[in-house]
């Protein structure tokens, strides 16, 4: 099994990470370096998938992206852990349902971790606890390399997040595991069983995690 590697990019703005994406899949799609997630937290933005036009939003009082992933809009911020999963989709993966899946998978088994039962909601991308919804997923291939990915709810999210139905759902159906547990949670603990997890469910071994990075485009 050859380690995904798995780099924390710290407080980093979406526009620069999208960018180091595009440019990781095209090195991944030529195979000069191997898989890899991105552990990221964004100021606050609006992404818009492709199943949602921009007028559809009005104004979320946030920079919007319009972006190549499946799904509506999602807002990214503070206290989110977001990561961008940059697989080669193998012979064992060209479904990308089961690539859905295992994002899923990844997220539940590290909810696991701090005592927090995930689920899947039949028909429905992302993860849930009970009723409500604790990480959304949505991706995009491009040469048979992903990217884009999930984000994870660790503390409350901003009022942004009212100003949208972020997936097509009513905002007061989101949680974060800070609300399902009653207490704070560490996001770099949070980042290192996620990477522990990824490493795990994608049969990668166990990943090389590099810590607070300065990786960028073309680096």
């Amino acid at each position: 099994m050859i380690p995904a590697r798995v780099f924390d990019l710290g407080f980093r703005g979406y526009a620069e990470t999208l960018a180091l994406q595009e440019d990781l899949v095209a090195r991944r799609a030529r195979g000069e370096i191997e898989d890899s997630l991105l552990l990221v937290e964004h100021p606050p933005v609006v992404t818009l998938g492709r199943r949602i036009r921009r007028e559809e939003v009005g104004d979320p009082g946030v920079p919007v992206f319009e972006v190549s992933r499946g799904g509506e809009a999602t807002f990214h911020g503070p206290g989110q852990v977001v990561g961008y999963a940059i697989v080669r989709l193998d012979a064992r993966r060209t479904d990308l349902r089961r690539f859905l899946r295992d994002l899923e998978e990844t997220v539940i088994r590290a909810l696991a971790d701090f005592g927090i039962e995930g689920r899947r909601a039949p028909g429905l991308t992302g993860v849930w606890v009970g009723e409500r919804k604790i990480a959304s997923i949505g991706v995009a291939v491009r040469r048979w390399v992903s990217y884009h990915g999930f984000a994870l709810n660790v503390k409350p999210a901003s009022a942004a997040f009212d100003r949208i139905r972020p997936c097509g759902l009513d905002p007061g159906v989101y949680t974060s595991m800070a609300a399902e547990a009653g207490r704070e949670f560490c996001l770099e603990e949070v980042k290192a069983r996620i990477a522990e997890r990824f490493g795990e469910v994608f049969d990668l071994g166990r990943p090389s995690r590099e810590g607070r990075t300065t990786l960028s485009a073309k680096e």
